[in-house]
């Protein structure tokens, strides 16, 4: 049985609060919010904070607010209210949709929105007991000096695997992050580094407290998730997709983001480009999907064969935009995601 080190636990009451803390606290302490990822990450020894900070009795931030000018959803909102918000099922549908994938049920009432966007990277060389890793001398990511992915890279090569994250870039987000000395919004598709180890730019003094989206009044959002079962695992592959549609159909403007295949969320912009002002016809769903398909670069740290996985990316965005345009597509969306809805 793995268990958690001996740490110390504080249970602020507001925002205020718990950024003096964390403030106070340094680099020795982290925020905790559902804890379905950082619990385990600490019983395999993978993440070690002397204090842990808990948000979930701080006011305001398991709150979500619609406003005619956009949504502002608090960071401790649980992934099960954000599947079930029938809010969300209009412009905001990636959202829900990719809430609604993340593990089981039983998780998703635990867990958050915002642990899901500062989610740590995944790697099959990292994600394993103490007792396996030292048994390799461990990796760049924890312990260790080479990255067993890449030996000859001086950057870890771990992947991206939160579910929201992609999504929420696809509709543009931003979020508020806060720390004792300052509030600053930052893009969420800004938030990441292309490296597995130093993955995120929130500062360790800093809590990330919301999740902001403007009007999302003619736009339409979907997402797509490949893994092995249909609960329970990681991403392996996910592409996210949103369109602002005008007159006849046309495309007036695009995003789409793919998931899984790098150490940060890879936004195709050259894909979304390709479809503005024109329908979402045939001949401009391939190009873009082509497109897409370009910048994905998996590697071969998690599950399936790498090679596989970038030929699927550019059919899922085809099957991605094909939804937006309103094809029926579920039943290759049971086929191949096997999650049936739409």
């Amino acid at each position: 049985m793995m268990r958690l080190p001996f740490f110390e636990f504080r249970a602020p009451r507001t925002l205020e609060e718990a950024a003096r803390v964390l403030d106070g606290e340094g680099t020795r302490a982290m925020p905790l919010a559902g804890g379905t990822d950082l619990l385990p990450n600490m019983k395999r020894r993978q993440q070690v904070p002397r204090t842990l900070i808990s948000l979930r009795h701080v006011a305001g931030l398991n709150e979500v607010q619609f406003a005619p000018s956009g949504v502002r959803l608090g960071a401790c909102v649980t992934l099960a209210d954000i599947a079930q918000d029938p809010r969300l099922h209009n412009g905001a549908s990636g959202l829900w949709q990719a809430a609604s994938q993340v593990a089981t049920p039983h998780i998703r009432t635990m867990a958050t929105l915002g642990g899901n966007i500062c989610l740590d990277t995944r790697c099959n060389y990292y994600d394993q007991s103490y007792e396996w890793r030292k048994a390799i001398n461990f990796c760049l990511k924890k312990d260790g000096t080479t990255c067993w992915v890449a030996p000859g890279s001086s950057k870890c090569m771990a992947v991206s695997s939160t579910d929201t994250a992609p999504a929420l870039i696809a509709l543009g987000a931003r979020v508020l992050l806060v720390s004792r000395a300052e509030e600053r919004e930052v893009p969420l598709f800004e938030l990441y580094n292309s490296d597995g180890l130093d993955y995120i730019r929130r500062r360790p003094n800093e809590i990330l407290a919301e999740v902001l989206l403007d009007s999302l009044h003619d736009w339409k959002s979907t997402y797509w998730k490949l893994r092995r079962r249909g609960s329970f695992d990681f991403p392996v592959l996910s592409v996210a997709a949103a369109v602002r549609l005008g007159k006849g159909g046309i495309v007036g403007d695009a995003r789409i983001v793919l998931g899984s295949v790098a150490s940060r969320p890879l936004v195709a912009t050259e894909a979304a480009k390709s479809l503005v002002g024109r329908p979402l016809d045939k001949e401009a769903i391939q190009e873009a999907a082509v497109l897409a398909g370009r910048i994905a670069k998996p590697l071969d740290n998690t599950d399936f064969d790498m090679s596989w996985r970038k030929r699927v990316a550019t059919e899922f965005v085809k099957y991605a935009l094909r939804e937006l345009r309103g094809d029926d597509v579920r039943t290759e969306r049971e086929r191949l995601t096997r999650y049936p809805f739409i």
